[in-house]
């Protein structure tokens, strides 16, 4: 009896350290994969009328409230890399996207209050918020990077978030070489094959992220 006892409890809690957390159902992937799909294409689709800096106050609100609207989508995506382990198992992988949900969330206060506090838009703390917008693009880029390097999606999803999260260092420049009237082109399009088409992707096929380790 002691024996068997024994063996339960090892086996109990060998199984108790293994399964940290549930694995994610196909439909739960699918919803948030589709509200990246959904927030990246509003920005694309404001962007392509207002550009990316809208010259009147209601371009400016909507642009943001656009912008605000595939951060949100953006984090659905960090969730699913979250729950799947996409970056890796070890410590600094599992930490790239908690900082990146970090940067992303300041990014989103500058985004709401852009838009809602006209009147603080030359303030010091709001150029300080300001800064998160591309550090947070860029650190999707770093994560883009690392998902294909790990291998743990498979297929298409494995390498359309390098796709995806290239926005930044494919649009910056574009603006600094070719000035905004051909970025804004090159940015809302981006989207449209980038973040529009990953979450497309993961949406119909979710079994090329789901994992059940």
């Amino acid at each position: 009896m002691t024996e068997t006892s024994s063996v339960h409890a090892q086996r109990s809690a060998g199984t108790a350290g293994a399964s940290p957390s549930a694995p994610l159902t196909e439909t739960t992937v699918r919803r948030l994969a589709l509200g990246l799909s959904t927030g990246a294409l509003a920005w694309s689709a404001v962007s392509f009328v207002y550009g990316f800096n809208p010259a009147t106050e209601i371009g400016t609100k909507i642009t943001d409230l656009g912008g605000l609207a595939f951060q949100f989508g953006a984090l659905s995506l960090l969730a699913i890399m979250g729950q799947t382990r996409a970056t890796g198992v070890s410590r600094v992988a599992r930490a790239m996207l908690q900082v990146e949900r970090v940067l992303l969330a300041l990014a989103m206060a500058w985004s709401v209050s852009h838009a809602f506090l006209p009147a603080a838009r030359d303030s010091v703390w709001m150029g300080i918020l300001d800064a998160f917008w591309p550090l947070s693009m860029l650190g999707m880029f770093v994560i883009g990077v690392k998902v294909a390097i790990s291998g743990r999606w498979r297929g298409a999803a494995r390498f359309w978030p390098l796709v995806a999260e290239s926005w930044a260092v494919v649009t910056l420049p574009t603006m600094a070489i070719l000035g905004t009237s051909v970025s804004d082109v090159v940015g809302a399009a981006h989207l449209l094959v980038g973040y529009t088409t990953l979450g497309l992707i993961i949406a119909f096929r979710p079994e090329l992220v789901r994992r059940e380790d």
